[in-house]
Parts: C-alpha cells; structure tokens; sequence
C-alpha cells in the first residue's frame, strides 16, 4: 500500500507529467515568464469554466480577498462581516485595510455562513460580507445575496475551498460558486483541488466596472504604465503556475468526481457510528470536498487523531481556534464565546481525500477509525 497522505501530488503529477513539463518548457524557452500567452489561455479557460464575465489572475487566494476589498474603496472603520470559523485569511485582509472584521457564528452541519445568522450582525457600519464555501460547499447564497441587496451590501465569496461547486438556486438555475457574489475570491495553493505548483490566486465577478478597477488595482494602480490613478499591490500570476493550473482545470471536474467517490465511501463505510458525524451535504450545493470533516463527539476527537497518528492516518484539524480567539484579532473584537464555533473548533478532524486515494487506502482508513471505536467502547 503506498504511504497515506492528506494530499498525494506527487502521484497526481506523475498522470499529468508530459503535459505539465512540456508546457513549462515552452515557457523558459520563450522567457514570457510574468502575464504572456500561457497567463492569457488560463485565464480565458478559467472565465468559460466558471461561466463568469471576468477573471483577473493574481499572486494568491489572500491578495484576491485584499484587491477585491480595495477595489470597493472601504473605508477605515466599516464592518465587513465574516465566519469565526474560517482560515485567518479571510480575516487578516479585513484588519490590513483597517476594516473592523465582525466575526459570526456558523451552521452546525455545513460549517458555513447563513442569512439568518449574517442578519443579526448587519449594523449601520456594515458595508460587505465574506460567505466562505468552507470544506468544498456553498453557502445557501441566494438568501445571503437577497439580505446585502436589501442593505446594499456588497458580498465577496471566498471560494478557495470550493471551486467547482454548483449552486442551484430556487428556480432551479444554477451558478458555479465564485460567480455568485459581487466578487469571487480563489487560491491555487498547491493543496487545493485546483492547485498550482507554487502560489496562485484569481477574482472572478460578471461587474465591468469592478474587473477594470480590481485589474488596475493588481497592477500597481495603473491602466496605461508609469501612469498610477489609485494606489495598488503588485499581484501576478506567473507563467509557469499558469501552464500547472491549465492542465489542472481540463480536470476539474474529473478530480471533482474522484473527490465524492472517496467521500462516498466514507459515507458508506462510517455509516452507525454515533461518536461520530460525516459530511452533511446542502441540498442547494454540490460538494467537491476540499476537506473531508469529521465531527468527532464526546470528547474523542484528540484521541481518534493520536490513534490514527499511530496507525499511519494522517488528519487534520481545520480549525483549532475561532478567529476571535486569536492574539491577532484581539484589538478588533470583544467576542469571547460563539458556542457552534467553539464546538467545531473541539470536534472537527479531516480524513485524507485527495485524486488519488485507491480503495486499498480507503479502507485501511476507515478500519483504523472503526478499531478506535471499539476499542473505546
């Protein structure tokens, strides 16, 4: 049996090896190394995948989040709400930009964002909110999108955990997740299911006015060179990660499905077993499992971990801590207790699930969880 691993890229590189070398190499023999034609393709590619008007390439999931919120000129002071339940990103651009990140509870099932619970944080100062599609879902969006239109809010989806995902909204058209909000936000960090070779991000909104102002944003500033309306970043997508992530996305879908089917045997296999609750899938979303998450009850969470340490199952906890309970965040908030929050924080444990798990894996995964239940029974 090959070694278990959260992520196995190796393996899946080694199926896509010619077209990425071959890609790559033409890249150092032209020397287009920053933007070019191979930035240009997968760009292209990425708009007609998502279905969205525009996508801007830039250097990674955490400077989409900071241009998107530059480019709709926030004020110092304004409240932009979010998940406490949620990577530090989501947040950490919020304070950059001397916003006030005000952090929310979360659904107990899904993890993510609800309009009924987003509602109750709305103030005067509330100028945007952050849903993010967390673990490899949607928010119920509709709902979120129809709350900011009656306060004139922007939303800015952070779609690094769940590109690919469709939506169906209540008349039964659909929407890839990041086309929904007035802004999507991805990350092409190596580990997500449409990852890069290094650092990579992308904005995807269907507004003109805002892809020219997030563009100009991501370049320093600046429509015409040398000459700087606004003040900007310098945020790029580099040739070489473009040829990875154009190979990568003619796969989506395909890696998508291999995602489910692993998560389907989880399913399957973990069925009964009351300390513990699988994945619960929204009936609007599909799922592309970026993360397969256990809740873990009565307290066993840390030992089911040590356990499968022991037994060669890596695991992970995403997250240890709500957002409010980090030093960072204390200057910004009073919050001390969101009690879905902290509860996740104590019961969440991801398995493996990546393109390459086989069914020798899988099952040696979910005995070793099992023989930890009955050992403690």
């Amino acid at each position: 049996m090959h070694a278990i691993q959260m992520v196995d890229l190796k393996r899946q590189y080694l199926k896509i090896k010619d077209e990425i070398d071959q890609g790559i190499l033409e890249v150092l023999d032209t020397t287009a190394y920053i933007n070019g034609p191979k930035v240009k393709a997968f760009q292209e590619g990425l708009q007609q995948y998502l279905s969205a008007a525009h996508v801007i390439p830039c250097a990674n999931g955490t400077d989409a989040l900071q241009i998107a919120m530059m480019a709709l000129d926030l004020q110092p002071g304004d409240e932009v709400i979010v998940p406490a339940f949620t990577y530090v990103a989501t947040a950490e651009v919020i304070a950059l930009l001397r916003l006030k990140p005000v952090m929310v509870d979360v659904d107990y099932d899904t993890f993510n964002l609800t309009a009924e619970l987003i509602a109750k944080a709305i103030t005067p100062r509330t100028k945007a909110i952050v849903p993010v599609n967390l673990f490899g879902q949607s928010c119920d969006l509709e709902p979120i999108m129809a709350l900011a239109e009656k306060h004139g809010l922007w939303v800015i989806e952070d779609n690094a955990q769940a590109i690919g995902a469709d939506y169906t909204f209540s008349d039964g058209h659909t929407a890839k997740t990041g086309t929904i909000g007035h802004i999507g936000c991805t990350s092409f960090y190596p580990s997500k299911n449409l990852g890069a070779y290094g650092d990579g991000g992308a904005i995807s909104t269907n507004r003109t006015d805002l892809a020219e102002k997030m563009q100009m944003v991501a370049n320093h500033g600046q429509v015409r060179r040398y000459y700087h309306d606004v003040v900007g970043v310098n945020s790029r997508l580099d040739a070489i990660q473009a040829v990875v992530l154009g190979v990568k996305l003619k796969r989506l879908d395909e890696y998508a499905a291999a995602r489910r089917a692993a998560a389907d045997f989880y399913d399957q296999a973990l069925a009964g077993l009351d300390w513990i609750q699988t994945p619960v899938r929204h009936p609007k979303s599909t799922h592309v499992f970026h993360q397969y998450t256990l809740l873990v009850k009565n307290g066993q969470r840390d030992g089911l971990q040590t356990y499968l340490q022991q037994k060669g199952v890596p695991t992970m906890i995403y997250y240890p801590v709500p957002l409010y309970g980090q030093d960072a965040f204390r200057p910004f908030t009073d919050l001390t207790h969101l009690p879905v929050t902290e509860q996740l924080c104590q019961e969440v444990l991801s398995l493996p699930i990546h393109t390459e798990l086989d069914l020798e894996q899988l099952n040696y995964i979910v005995e070793s969880v099992k023989s930890f239940g009955a050992i403690k029974k």
